[in-house]
Formats: structure tokens, C-alpha cells, sequence
């Protein structure tokens, strides 16, 4: 019941943290786009639509992952191949975005993706635990952990 709990409030927390990228990232743009100014001779009006297309393709990539989680949650079902991958690369991200969010932002903008970071985590290891003494797609069950028993000849 409680990997239900957890990859719920992952899921939940992903898709608002989408959706403030996202404003974020349009705020942002409306800044480059006001200011009238090229930085290294690039037009704002290509690093306007440059920051917006950014702020969508993050968010959707943080739905994705949210909805991935919240699909787990309602099946209570581990993930497939493709979405354990997709989980992989978003605990990454939780990563590398705490890392420099500690240096840009604050301690506290750190402890919150490593509070995400911990989510998701811990929603793939949870889920996981059921599949290692599951059977085989092939029908037989999975061998005895440990080392084979001796024989002697």
C-alpha cells in the first residue's frame, strides 16, 4: 500500500514541477523578448522562442515521467522496460538539477529536488522487489538464489 502512497506523491509532485518550469521558462522569455538586447549577437526573438520551446519540451518530459508514476500507482504494476528507463533518466535529471540548483538557487531548492530525487527512487526500488521472485515470461520460475548446492560424484 505504501509504494501506492509514494509513487503517487511522485507523480504529483513531477507535474507541478512541470508546470512551474514551464511558467518559469515563460516568464523567462517574456524577459529576453522585452529586453531588446542580443547577447553574443543572437536575435531575442530566437532566444525568446529558443527559452519557450525549452520550458514545453521539460514539462512535457516531467508529465511523462508523472504520468508513468501515476499509471503505477493506479495498477500497482511495475513499470516496463521503456518506462524504467524513462524513471532512470528522470531521477538523473532530479540529480543534476539539484546540483546546480545548489549553486543558482538555494539550499532549500536542494533539498527538494533530492526530496524528488528520494521519490522517484524509491518508487522503481519498491516496485522492483516484485519482480525478482516473479516467474519467467517463459513459464519456469527463477533459479535459487545463491550458490548451487555440492554433489559429490
Amino acid at each position: 500500500m505504501a509504494r501506492r502512497t509514494v509513487a503517487a506523491v511522485a507523480a504529483l509532485v513531477l507535474m507541478v514541477e512541470a508546470v512551474v518550469i514551464a511558467l518559469l521558462n515563460w516568464v523567462l522569455g517574456l524577459v529576453v523578448d522585452h529586453q531588446d538586447m542580443s547577447l553574443a549577437d543572437l536575435d531575442p526573438g530566437v532566444m525568446t522562442l529558443a527559452t519557450w520551446v525549452a520550458g514545453g519540451l521539460i514539462g512535457l518530459y516531467l508529465i511523462g515521467c508523472g504520468v508513468v508514476l501515476l499509471r503505477m500507482a493506479v495498477r500497482d504494476l511495475p513499470p516496463g522496460r521503456f518506462a524504467r528507463v524513462l524513471l532512470i533518466t528522470c531521477a538523473v535529471t532530479q540529480g543534476l538539477l539539484g546540483a546546480f540548483a545548489v549553486g543558482l538557487v538555494r539550499w532549500s531548492a536542494f533539498a527538494f529536488m533530492m526530496a524528488v530525487l528520494g521519490l522517484v527512487v524509491l518508487s522503481l526500488f519498491s516496485y522492483d522487489e516484485e519482480r525478482e521472485g516473479a516467474p519467467r515470461p517463459g513459464g519456469e520460475e527463477a533459479p535459487p538464489a545463491g550458490p548451487a548446492p555440492y554433489t559429490s560424484a
